[in-house]
């Protein structure tokens, strides 16, 4: 019998489940000073060298505790603004100005965090004790197909990341909240809902109805978590068909998400410019605007919002993807505890 309690779980999803793919930041939020940043449960120190390569720490001199965010980059090494402790890229003491040979050279003692950069965006892979090398990161095909272009929306709001991918989830309040969209005027409000499996995670749409509404939400664990979902649009919009969204959510602190979209059509040519043209001066306000009713609603709803629904069918969506999260936070629980392990902070 497992001694993982339920308290134990909520506390590793509150952070983000391990052992997976995180969009922490666009790329351009670190240029040519470190940068820190909390993410997933941990203060993170960001930095490039002279070729634009980019390393993360642990924003934690392993010496004294001072922020190595605010030391001087050396390559692929930063030495710490407070006594020159140099902390490579891997986590590795490699120099101590202050008391050379010391026990502190050569010690692994602060934490490193692989990185990525795709798509604009800067992807931290954070992972236990058990599983310190990163999985291939997979993104959907909108972001990976040179077919589509895209266009990247980040934004960071107050509260529970898991309230924005419960509501990304919910494909049904698109016909409420959003029926004033250009996008999302149509749409039966009293639609049935089913669960599709797929190779990758499952999809939740509307019974009967596609291509009328914000009609359906897939969910993906391809080394990174995702969710999709394609809006119709009017020939106002533009060439290029239905208008793809992909999501990914982060925790930033228990009260505050790192909430990241990709807005995308599958075009080329001449149609491509024109579109990136026409969303630029016409299309992203709108979009903006969209996402601006789900932040108002969202930073509204109480911490123990979830403690107190009384949920309905077109709820399965959300139910489904909260009891996979809560599975695999408990699995990796289980799996560090059998291994004498302890989760990260």
């Amino acid at each position: 019998m497992t001694g993982i309690s339920d308290t134990a779980v909520d506390a590793l999803l509150a952070k983000g489940v391990r052992n997976i793919w995180y969009a922490i930041a666009p790329s351009t939020f670190v240029k040519d000073k470190p940068v820190s940043l909390r993410r997933c449960g941990y203060k993170m120190a960001l930095w490039r060298d002279v070729t634009g390569e980019l390393y993360a720490l642990e924003d934690h001199c392993p010496h004294r505790g001072a922020p190595l965010s605010v030391g001087i980059p050396m390559g692929d090494r930063i030495a710490c603004g407070y006594h020159g402790v140099q902390v490579d890229h891997t986590g590795v003491a490699v120099k101590v100005p202050g008391s050379p040979g010391c026990k502190l050279e050569g010690m692994k003692a602060t934490r490193a965090f692989p990185v990525q950069e795709r798509n604009g965006m800067i992807f931290a892979y954070f992972g236990d004790a058990l599983h310190q090398t990163p999985p291939k990161l997979e993104l959907p095909p909108e972001l990976s197909d040179a077919e589509f272009s895209s266009f990247l929306c980040y934004a960071e709001w107050k509260g529970d990341y898991r309230y924005v991918i419960d509501n990304v989830m919910d494909p049904m309040h698109g016909t409420f909240l959003h029926k004033q969209s250009h996008s999302m005027s149509f749409g039966d409000t009293t639609a049935a809902f089913k669960v599709r499996d797929t190779q990758t995670g499952f999809i939740f749409e509307k019974e009967g109805q596609r291509n009328v509404n914000f009609d359906w939400t897939e969910f993906g664990d391809t080394g990174i978590h995702w969710l999709r979902l394609e809006i119709p649009y009017p020939k106002t919009g533009g060439p290029g068909g239905n208008f793809h969204i992909v999501g990914t959510y982060t925790p930033i602190t228990d009260n505050v998400a790192a909430v990241t979209h990709w807005r995308c059509r599958k075009i080329d040519g001449w149609q491509r410019d024109a579109w990136r043209f026409l969303y630029k001066n016409r299309l992203e306000a709108r979009h903006w605007h969209v996402l601006e009713q789900d932040r108002v609603v969202l930073e509204q709803m109480e911490p123990d919002a979830r403690d107190r629904e009384i949920l309905y069918q077109h709820d399965m969506g959300l139910v489904r993807l909260r009891r996979y999260l809560k599975n695999k936070a408990r699995a990796q629980l289980e799996a560090l505890e059998a291994s004498g392990q302890q989760a990260a902070a």
